[in-house]
Protein backbone atom coordinates (compact mmCIF):
# COMPACT_ATOMS: atom_id res chain seq x y z
CA UNK A 1 0.00 0.00 0.00
CA UNK A 2 0.87 3.68 -1.13
CA UNK A 3 1.55 5.93 1.65
CA UNK A 4 0.65 9.30 1.07
CA UNK A 5 1.58 12.38 3.38
CA UNK A 6 -0.03 15.40 3.69
CA UNK A 7 2.49 18.27 4.40
CA UNK A 8 2.12 22.40 5.33
CA UNK A 9 5.06 24.73 4.93
CA UNK A 10 4.86 27.19 8.13
CA UNK A 11 6.33 30.38 7.53
CA UNK A 12 5.11 32.37 10.51
CA UNK A 13 3.26 34.73 8.34
CA UNK A 14 -0.71 35.07 8.51
CA UNK A 15 -1.75 32.82 5.70
CA UNK A 16 0.04 30.13 6.49
CA UNK A 17 -0.67 29.98 10.20
CA UNK A 18 -4.20 30.36 9.87
CA UNK A 19 -4.18 27.36 6.86
CA UNK A 20 -2.74 25.27 9.75
CA UNK A 21 -5.53 25.85 12.26
CA UNK A 22 -8.43 25.48 9.13
CA UNK A 23 -6.60 22.18 8.26
CA UNK A 24 -6.08 21.00 11.28
CA UNK A 25 -9.96 21.59 12.52
CA UNK A 26 -11.92 20.91 9.37
CA UNK A 27 -9.67 17.77 7.98
CA UNK A 28 -8.46 16.03 10.84
CA UNK A 29 -8.33 12.79 9.22
CA UNK A 30 -5.47 13.94 7.17
CA UNK A 31 -2.78 13.95 9.76
CA UNK A 32 -1.28 16.40 8.47
CA UNK A 33 2.53 16.92 9.06
CA UNK A 34 3.47 20.39 9.76
CA UNK A 35 7.13 22.06 9.57
CA UNK A 36 8.51 25.24 9.40
CA UNK A 37 12.23 26.00 8.00
CA UNK A 38 14.47 27.78 10.50
CA UNK A 39 17.11 30.23 8.69
CA UNK A 40 18.00 31.78 11.96
CA UNK A 41 17.12 35.13 10.85
CA UNK A 42 13.54 35.56 11.95
CA UNK A 43 11.97 38.31 14.02
CA UNK A 44 11.26 37.11 17.34
CA UNK A 45 7.18 38.01 16.58
CA UNK A 46 7.55 35.31 14.29
CA UNK A 47 9.17 32.85 16.63
CA UNK A 48 6.48 33.51 19.04
CA UNK A 49 3.80 32.78 16.71
CA UNK A 50 5.49 29.45 15.89
CA UNK A 51 6.14 28.12 19.67
CA UNK A 52 2.11 29.32 20.20
CA UNK A 53 0.89 27.36 16.90
CA UNK A 54 3.41 24.69 17.76
CA UNK A 55 1.22 24.65 21.07
CA UNK A 56 -1.88 24.77 18.99
CA UNK A 57 -1.07 21.93 16.67
CA UNK A 58 0.77 19.60 18.96
CA UNK A 59 4.01 20.16 17.02
CA UNK A 60 5.81 21.49 14.18
CA UNK A 61 8.63 19.54 12.29
CA UNK A 62 11.44 22.69 12.54
CA UNK A 63 13.96 22.42 9.41
CA UNK A 64 17.85 23.97 9.37
CA UNK A 65 20.05 24.15 7.07
CA UNK A 66 23.99 23.63 7.33
CA UNK A 67 22.79 22.02 11.16
CA UNK A 68 26.50 21.46 11.29
CA UNK A 69 28.33 24.44 9.93
CA UNK A 70 30.40 26.88 12.36
CA UNK A 71 28.80 29.44 11.48
CA UNK A 72 25.82 30.76 14.02
CA UNK A 73 23.20 30.77 11.12
CA UNK A 74 22.52 29.12 8.20
CA UNK A 75 22.30 32.25 6.15
CA UNK A 76 25.74 33.07 7.01
CA UNK A 77 26.78 29.65 5.61
CA UNK A 78 25.35 30.07 2.46
CA UNK A 79 26.13 34.02 2.56
CA UNK A 80 30.00 32.64 3.05
CA UNK A 81 30.18 30.00 0.60
CA UNK A 82 28.35 32.65 -2.05
CA UNK A 83 31.63 34.79 -1.32
CA UNK A 84 29.25 37.36 0.26
CA UNK A 85 27.22 37.80 -2.54
CA UNK A 86 23.50 39.03 -1.33
CA UNK A 87 20.62 37.52 -2.54
CA UNK A 88 18.25 39.56 -4.38
CA UNK A 89 14.94 39.12 -6.63
CA UNK A 90 16.59 38.31 -9.32
CA UNK A 91 19.12 35.41 -7.41
CA UNK A 92 17.29 34.15 -4.74
CA UNK A 93 19.49 31.53 -3.27
CA UNK A 94 18.12 31.74 0.11
CA UNK A 95 15.00 30.61 -0.71
CA UNK A 96 16.86 28.19 -2.80
CA UNK A 97 19.12 26.84 -0.39
CA UNK A 98 17.43 27.63 3.13
CA UNK A 99 13.77 26.70 2.49
CA UNK A 100 13.17 25.04 -0.81
CA UNK A 101 15.90 22.16 -0.53
CA UNK A 102 15.26 21.21 2.85
CA UNK A 103 11.23 20.93 2.08
CA UNK A 104 12.11 18.47 -0.14
CA UNK A 105 14.76 16.92 1.96
CA UNK A 106 11.94 16.45 4.55
CA UNK A 107 9.73 14.86 2.00
CA UNK A 108 12.16 12.81 0.12
CA UNK A 109 10.62 10.34 -2.65
CA UNK A 110 7.70 9.68 -0.68
CA UNK A 111 4.10 10.77 -2.24
CA UNK A 112 3.29 14.27 -0.77
CA UNK A 113 0.49 16.79 -1.05
CA UNK A 114 1.64 20.04 -0.29
CA UNK A 115 -0.95 22.43 1.26
CA UNK A 116 -0.71 26.19 0.14
CA UNK A 117 -2.25 29.21 2.26
CA UNK A 118 -3.00 31.62 -0.70
CA UNK A 119 -6.18 33.26 -0.17
CA UNK A 120 -9.31 33.44 -2.41
CA UNK A 121 -8.82 36.97 -2.77
CA UNK A 122 -5.31 36.71 -4.17
CA UNK A 123 -4.39 36.20 -8.12
CA UNK A 124 -1.33 34.73 -8.16
CA UNK A 125 -0.19 31.19 -8.10
CA UNK A 126 2.59 29.52 -5.31
CA UNK A 127 5.32 27.84 -5.24
CA UNK A 128 5.37 24.24 -7.31
CA UNK A 129 7.63 21.75 -6.62
CA UNK A 130 9.95 20.34 -9.93
CA UNK A 131 9.83 17.02 -7.75
CA UNK A 132 7.39 15.25 -9.51
CA UNK A 133 6.05 13.33 -6.13
CA UNK A 134 4.94 16.54 -4.49
CA UNK A 135 1.32 18.22 -5.48
CA UNK A 136 0.46 21.42 -4.50
CA UNK A 137 -3.41 22.27 -3.07
CA UNK A 138 -4.73 25.60 -2.13
CA UNK A 139 -7.70 25.18 0.39
CA UNK A 140 -8.44 28.68 0.61
CA UNK A 141 -9.10 29.24 -3.28
CA UNK A 142 -11.92 28.23 -4.97
CA UNK A 143 -9.76 26.38 -7.46
CA UNK A 144 -7.97 24.42 -5.04
CA UNK A 145 -5.75 22.69 -8.01
CA UNK A 146 -2.15 24.06 -9.32
CA UNK A 147 -1.54 25.62 -12.36
CA UNK A 148 -0.16 21.99 -13.76
CA UNK A 149 -3.19 19.91 -13.06
CA UNK A 150 -5.66 22.63 -14.68
CA UNK A 151 -3.13 23.07 -18.06
CA UNK A 152 -3.71 18.77 -18.29
CA UNK A 153 -7.26 18.70 -16.98
CA UNK A 154 -8.60 21.47 -19.31
CA UNK A 155 -6.25 20.44 -22.55
CA UNK A 156 -7.78 19.53 -25.40
CA UNK A 157 -5.98 16.23 -25.86
CA UNK A 158 -8.19 15.43 -22.62
CA UNK A 159 -11.61 16.20 -23.92
CA UNK A 160 -13.34 13.04 -24.34
CA UNK A 161 -11.77 12.25 -20.82
CA UNK A 162 -13.03 14.61 -18.95
CA UNK A 163 -16.60 14.82 -20.92
CA UNK A 164 -16.86 10.92 -20.29
CA UNK A 165 -16.46 12.25 -16.67
CA UNK A 166 -19.24 15.11 -16.52
CA UNK A 167 -21.36 12.82 -18.34
CA UNK A 168 -21.13 9.80 -15.41
CA UNK A 169 -21.18 12.16 -12.46
CA UNK A 170 -23.38 15.32 -13.47
CA UNK A 171 -27.30 15.28 -12.92
CA UNK A 172 -29.75 15.56 -15.77
CA UNK A 173 -30.42 19.45 -14.44
CA UNK A 174 -26.43 20.01 -14.76
CA UNK A 175 -25.64 18.48 -17.54
CA UNK A 176 -27.80 20.76 -19.91
CA UNK A 177 -25.59 23.32 -18.43
CA UNK A 178 -22.26 22.32 -18.08
CA UNK A 179 -21.99 20.16 -21.33
CA UNK A 180 -22.14 22.66 -23.65
CA UNK A 181 -19.14 24.33 -21.49
CA UNK A 182 -16.80 21.27 -21.30
CA UNK A 183 -17.21 20.30 -24.90
CA UNK A 184 -16.29 23.23 -26.09
CA UNK A 185 -12.43 23.04 -26.67
CA UNK A 186 -10.08 25.74 -25.99
CA UNK A 187 -9.67 27.90 -28.27
CA UNK A 188 -8.08 31.82 -29.06
CA UNK A 189 -11.60 32.96 -28.15
CA UNK A 190 -12.18 30.22 -25.53
CA UNK A 191 -9.17 30.08 -23.53
CA UNK A 192 -8.26 28.34 -20.74
CA UNK A 193 -8.85 30.85 -17.82
CA UNK A 194 -12.18 31.02 -19.35
CA UNK A 195 -13.07 27.71 -19.63
CA UNK A 196 -11.74 27.20 -15.57
CA UNK A 197 -14.10 30.26 -14.50
CA UNK A 198 -17.35 28.96 -16.32
CA UNK A 199 -16.84 25.06 -14.72
CA UNK A 200 -15.87 26.51 -11.28
CA UNK A 201 -18.98 29.07 -11.32
CA UNK A 202 -21.54 25.99 -12.81
CA UNK A 203 -20.36 23.92 -9.97
CA UNK A 204 -17.38 23.79 -7.87
CA UNK A 205 -17.74 20.08 -6.38
CA UNK A 206 -18.81 18.49 -9.46
CA UNK A 207 -15.50 19.90 -10.94
CA UNK A 208 -13.01 18.87 -8.28
CA UNK A 209 -14.59 15.31 -8.55
CA UNK A 210 -14.02 15.32 -12.32
CA UNK A 211 -10.26 16.39 -11.23
CA UNK A 212 -10.28 13.82 -8.73
CA UNK A 213 -11.06 10.93 -10.76
CA UNK A 214 -8.34 12.79 -13.75
CA UNK A 215 -5.36 12.53 -11.31
CA UNK A 216 -6.15 8.48 -10.84
CA UNK A 217 -5.47 8.20 -14.68
CA UNK A 218 -2.15 10.16 -13.59
CA UNK A 219 0.35 9.72 -10.81
CA UNK A 220 0.24 12.82 -9.40
CA UNK A 221 0.19 11.96 -5.28
CA UNK A 222 -3.79 12.81 -4.90
CA UNK A 223 -4.82 10.14 -7.34
CA UNK A 224 -3.13 7.63 -5.57
CA UNK A 225 -5.79 8.21 -3.02
CA UNK A 226 -8.52 6.31 -2.13
CA UNK A 227 -10.55 9.69 -1.39
CA UNK A 228 -9.63 13.24 -0.97
CA UNK A 229 -12.27 15.29 1.09
CA UNK A 230 -11.26 18.51 -0.19
CA UNK A 231 -13.02 17.81 -3.37
CA UNK A 232 -16.15 18.74 -1.63
CA UNK A 233 -15.12 22.15 -0.42
CA UNK A 234 -16.65 24.84 -1.98
CA UNK A 235 -15.05 27.67 1.26
CA UNK A 236 -13.33 30.35 0.03
CA UNK A 237 -11.33 32.31 2.65
CA UNK A 238 -10.26 35.79 2.16
CA UNK A 239 -7.97 37.97 4.69
CA UNK A 240 -10.93 38.77 7.00
CA UNK A 241 -11.16 34.95 7.31
CA UNK A 242 -7.81 34.63 8.09
CA UNK A 243 -7.63 37.00 11.02
CA UNK A 244 -10.80 35.27 12.20
CA UNK A 245 -9.31 32.15 12.37
CA UNK A 246 -5.89 33.62 14.08
CA UNK A 247 -8.22 35.37 16.50
CA UNK A 248 -10.64 32.46 17.52
CA UNK A 249 -8.11 29.72 17.52
CA UNK A 250 -6.21 31.95 20.61
CA UNK A 251 -2.97 31.84 18.40
CA UNK A 252 -3.23 35.53 17.87
CA UNK A 253 -1.92 38.45 14.76
CA UNK A 254 1.92 38.47 14.89
CA UNK A 255 2.36 41.42 16.55
CA UNK A 256 4.59 43.24 13.53
CA UNK A 257 1.37 43.59 11.46
CA UNK A 258 0.17 45.88 14.11
CA UNK A 259 0.26 49.50 12.30
CA UNK A 260 3.03 52.11 14.59
CA UNK A 261 2.32 55.69 14.01
CA UNK A 262 4.66 57.91 13.09
CA UNK A 263 4.63 61.54 13.14
CA UNK A 264 6.57 63.62 10.49
CA UNK A 265 6.10 67.59 10.19
CA UNK A 266 2.80 67.27 12.02
CA UNK A 267 1.27 64.58 9.15
CA UNK A 268 0.98 61.50 11.01
CA UNK A 269 1.34 58.08 9.18
CA UNK A 270 2.04 54.51 10.16
CA UNK A 271 4.12 51.62 9.39
CA UNK A 272 4.70 47.99 10.23
CA UNK A 273 5.57 44.90 8.40
CA UNK A 274 3.49 43.15 5.50
CA UNK A 275 5.53 39.77 5.60
CA UNK A 276 7.16 37.03 7.79
CA UNK A 277 10.55 35.71 6.94
CA UNK A 278 14.30 37.20 7.40
CA UNK A 279 14.55 40.10 8.99
CA UNK A 280 16.17 41.62 6.23
CA UNK A 281 13.87 39.99 3.44
CA UNK A 282 15.09 42.55 -0.07
CA UNK A 283 11.50 41.79 -0.37
CA UNK A 284 10.47 44.94 2.03
CA UNK A 285 9.00 48.47 1.10
CA UNK A 286 11.30 51.09 1.79
CA UNK A 287 9.31 51.98 4.97
CA UNK A 288 9.57 48.52 5.99
CA UNK A 289 13.41 48.90 6.19
CA UNK A 290 12.76 51.85 8.37
CA UNK A 291 10.56 50.23 10.53
CA UNK A 292 12.77 47.76 11.07
CA UNK A 293 15.66 50.55 11.91
CA UNK A 294 13.42 52.16 14.24
CA UNK A 295 11.90 49.11 15.96
CA UNK A 296 14.86 46.45 15.91
CA UNK A 297 18.02 48.48 15.90
CA UNK A 298 20.13 45.68 16.24
CA UNK A 299 18.74 43.62 13.21
CA UNK A 300 18.86 47.10 10.89
CA UNK A 301 22.41 47.58 12.07
CA UNK A 302 23.42 43.17 11.46
CA UNK A 303 21.83 43.54 8.07
CA UNK A 304 23.66 46.70 7.62
CA UNK A 305 26.70 44.80 8.33
CA UNK A 306 26.32 41.61 5.64
CA UNK A 307 26.38 45.02 2.92
CA UNK A 308 30.23 44.68 1.74
CA UNK A 309 32.07 44.44 -1.48
CA UNK A 310 29.53 46.72 -3.34
CA UNK A 311 26.47 44.10 -2.85
CA UNK A 312 23.87 46.15 -1.12
CA UNK A 313 19.98 44.76 0.24
CA UNK A 314 17.77 47.93 -2.48
CA UNK A 315 19.53 48.45 -5.54
CA UNK A 316 21.50 51.54 -5.90
CA UNK A 317 20.51 51.98 -1.68
CA UNK A 318 23.01 51.15 0.96
CA UNK A 319 21.43 50.46 4.39
CA UNK A 320 23.51 53.26 5.47
CA UNK A 321 22.07 55.77 3.09
CA UNK A 322 19.05 54.97 3.95
CA UNK A 323 19.33 55.19 7.93
CA UNK A 324 20.34 58.87 7.33
CA UNK A 325 17.54 61.42 9.02
CA UNK A 326 16.98 63.28 5.86
CA UNK A 327 16.82 59.91 4.04
CA UNK A 328 13.90 58.27 6.57
CA UNK A 329 11.93 61.85 6.35
CA UNK A 330 11.45 61.62 2.75
CA UNK A 331 10.54 57.97 3.06
CA UNK A 332 7.98 58.49 5.84
CA UNK A 333 6.66 61.53 3.70
CA UNK A 334 6.23 58.97 0.88
CA UNK A 335 4.15 56.78 3.15
CA UNK A 336 2.00 59.36 3.90
CA UNK A 337 1.41 60.68 0.81
CA UNK A 338 0.44 56.78 -0.18
CA UNK A 339 -1.74 56.89 2.38
CA UNK A 340 -3.34 59.82 2.43
CA UNK A 341 -3.92 58.72 -1.27
CA UNK A 342 -6.07 55.64 -0.10
CA UNK A 343 -7.76 57.74 2.46
CA UNK A 344 -11.43 56.35 0.60
CA UNK A 345 -10.91 53.12 2.30
CA UNK A 346 -11.66 54.99 6.02
CA UNK A 347 -11.54 51.56 7.60
CA UNK A 348 -9.23 52.02 11.12
CA UNK A 349 -9.45 47.37 11.25
CA UNK A 350 -6.10 46.15 11.24
CA UNK A 351 -7.37 44.10 7.93
CA UNK A 352 -7.95 47.12 5.87
CA UNK A 353 -5.15 48.63 6.71
CA UNK A 354 -2.54 46.03 6.07
CA UNK A 355 -0.65 46.64 2.43
CA UNK A 356 -0.63 43.53 0.41
CA UNK A 357 0.68 45.73 -2.17
CA UNK A 358 4.19 45.22 -4.52
CA UNK A 359 3.95 41.35 -1.63
CA UNK A 360 6.32 39.33 -3.57
CA UNK A 361 6.51 37.03 -0.82
CA UNK A 362 9.21 33.72 -0.11
CA UNK A 363 8.43 30.42 -1.64
CA UNK A 364 8.58 29.35 1.96
CA UNK A 365 5.04 30.28 2.21
CA UNK A 366 3.46 28.56 -0.47
CA UNK A 367 4.96 24.77 -0.07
Amino acid sequence: MITIRHILGISGGKDSAALAIYMKNKYPELKVEYYNSDTGCELAETELLITRLASYLGGIKILRAAKDSPEPTPFEHFLKASGNFLPSPQARWCTQKMKLQEMEKFVGDTPAVSYVGIRGDEDREGYISTKSNIQAIFPFRKNIWSLDVINKVLSNDNLDLIVSFYEEFADDETKEIVMPIVKTPLSKTFFYSKKLNALLDTDVKLFNKVVFNYLKTTDYPVGQLDEFPLIDNDDVLVKEDIFRILEDSGVGVPAYYYPIEFEVDGKKGTYSRSRSGCYFCFFQQKIEWVWLLEQHPDLYAKAMEFEKDGYTWNQGESLAELAKPARVRQIKLDAIKKQENKRLNTSCRLIDNLDDDNDAFCANCFI
